[in-house]
């Protein structure tokens, strides 16, 4: 009885370390590869849920910022800036941007699992002149794979900490739930 018991664990001890070595690959992959479908989702409190393509964002207007990466080098990122794409979903901005709406905050995830987050005042040109992007270029050329195909830039940040790369949704939350 006790061996048949002993295999039965083996058996069952195996099947759970073979099945995280795969998903755990899995992982490691997807962080690897990135965002290769070049999609980005918007959801959480908006009225148009949207999951946009790089066609999608080609069409909208774009910008350039210079600033400094974590190689301390200034470089010229190009991309949307996010105050836009948070609109064109219907995120509360501008004007509505009061009272209970300041508890708003937007959530960006990346493939590998990293996140961070904004308040939408930081986002909102009726709040500042800092303009955050969503860029996929950087000194005129397409964004490193590991990298992209999108990432945040911060213009005017002392550590590019919110620097997000492979960027794959971002999500508009209540801080006070």
């Amino acid at each position: 009885m006790r061996k048949k018991y002993s295999y039965q664990m083996f058996v069952l001890l195996f099947a759970v370390l073979s099945h995280s070595f795969v998903r755990g690959q899995a992982g490691e992959k997807q962080a690897l590869t990135g965002n290769p479908q070049g999609t980005i989702k918007v959801e959480g409190e908006v009225t148009h849920p949207l999951q946009l393509s790089v066609a999608d964002l080609a069409k909208m207007r774009r910008v350039a910022v210079k600033a400094a990466d974590r190689d301390g080098k200034e470089h010229q990122f190009s991309g949307i800036p996010l105050a836009d794409i948070l609109q064109l979903a219907g995120v509360t901005m501008g004007g509505q941007l009061r009272g209970e709406n300041m508890a708003k905050y937007l959530l960006v995830k990346s493939a590998d699992g990293y996140e961070v987050v904004f308040s939408l005042p930081e986002l909102d040109s009726a709040f500042t002149d800092r303009v955050i992007i969503l860029a996929d270029q950087a000194d005129g050329s397409p964004l490193p794979a590991n990298k992209g195909p999108f990432r945040i830039v911060v213009p005017g940040e002392k550590k590019p900490a919110r620097w997000i790369w492979q960027v794959t949704a971002l999500v508009v939350r209540f801080a006070k739930e």
